[in-house]
């Protein structure tokens, strides 16, 4: 056992507690590694209030990145020292999702049992990662190389934040030249889905937001306009700025009134694509007759339906180009000690992404 520091949540709704655990070897297949960087994304803050459920204890956090520091048997094509990101997605490489192209949406995700443990009892490892620790054990379908010249701040980003949005955008909602563009929010999700749709081609990419100081950061990550949803019609609006309706519809936020409001910026043969995440139970309401009448579509996107091995490195080519921004969507650095006030950040809507630094 190798004794580290993570922030356990005990109860929903609770501040985090930074205590010490013990972290068992890797077993056969398992890699250990030594974080450098986690950031905090709401899918985090959603399990800690307990809007998904779950069991507790638990150590959320999975936007990481950092060291491979040990190896369990069997484990080919990484080796200690190597520079990795680590996400969520946990594959088998081989059921019909992964065959097609789909690991995120795995059928038999091979398990970690019982990593982290306090007194002998099992602490549950949120996530698939349970990055909000000094050090985890996954699988390695759930890494990536990094090149040495990315920031670990930024690099942890690639693990959700970046491959979600620029996913929503490229894989999901397929986006091609020409095409017009709504992202409803600017936040960390939206504004790689803005870069995703500017690097598709799109004619117009259109930001919404509660916030115009988000919607000037949505300029600067590639977005033709920007439009206040406090607006009485904001999608009338963006029927005016682009001349018509739009061809996709990104919702990057999980809240029910952008969900509740997204397909009138569509247009006949629209994409709405559904990639904010509301707390289980809460509904949206449409009129199936228009999507039947205008052939409209309605898609869900969960982690951009990355293939890891096929998205990192063309986004860390488009990195090293510069033409994608990273390093930018850091806009707080934290210590471990200091998670909670880095989640009350968060949650206040302040940050574009807060990175727990190790």
């Amino acid at each position: 056992m190798t004794k580290i520091r993570a922030a356990i949540c005990h109860a929903f709704g609770e501040p985090l507690s930074i205590e010490t655990v013990d972290l068992r070897a890797p077993g056969p297949g398992e890699v250990e590694v030594t974080l450098e960087a986690c950031a905090i994304c709401h899918s985090d803050i959603s399990y800690i209030d307990g809007g998904w459920g779950g069991t507790l204890p638990a150590v959320y956090g999975h936007e990481a990145a950092g060291r491979v520091s040990a190896l369990g048997e069997g484990v080919s094509g990484v080796s200690p020292g190597d520079r990795v990101l680590v996400t969520l997605i946990r594959s088998c490489g081989t059921c019909t999702p992964c065959a097609t192209g789909h690991q995120a949406r795995c059928a038999a995700p091979p398990p970690i049992d019982a990593a982290i443990t306090v007194g002998g009892k099992p602490v549950e490892q949120g996530l698939n990662c349970g990055a909000f620790a000094e050090r985890v054990l996954v699988r390695p379908s759930q890494l990536a190389a990094l090149p040495d010249d990315i920031p670990m701040t930024s690099a942890a980003l690639l693990s959700c934040g970046v491959i979600t949005g620029l996913g929503a955008a490229v894989n999901t909602a397929r986006i091609r030249p020409g095409e017009v563009v709504v992202v409803i929010g600017a936040g960390g999700v939206g504004l790689n889905a803005i870069q995703g749709a500017r690097l598709a081609g799109a004619a117009r990419v259109i930001a919404v937001d509660m916030s115009a100081e988000k919607l000037d950061a949505a300029r600067e990550f590639g977005a033709t306009d920007g439009i206040l949803a406090t607006e009485a019609k904001p999608w009338s609006a963006a029927r005016r700025l682009a001349g018509r309706a739009a061809d996709a519809v990104l919702v990057t936020v999980g809240a029910i009134p952008a969900y509740d409001t997204a397909p009138r910026y569509l247009a006949p043969g629209g994409r709405l694509v559904a990639v904010g995440m509301p707390h289980s139970g809460q509904r949206s309401a449409y009129e199936p007759v228009i999507l039947a009448a205008t052939g409209q579509s309605l898609a869900g996107s969960f982690m951009g339906d990355t293939v890891l091995a096929r998205d990192i490195p063309w986004i860390l080519d488009l990195y090293g180009q510069g033409r994608l921004k990273l390093d930018e969507l850091v806009s707080g650095r934290w210590r471990l000690d200091d998670v909670n006030e880095a989640i009350a950040d968060t949650r206040a809507g302040r940050a574009r992404r807060n990175v727990i630094v190790f």
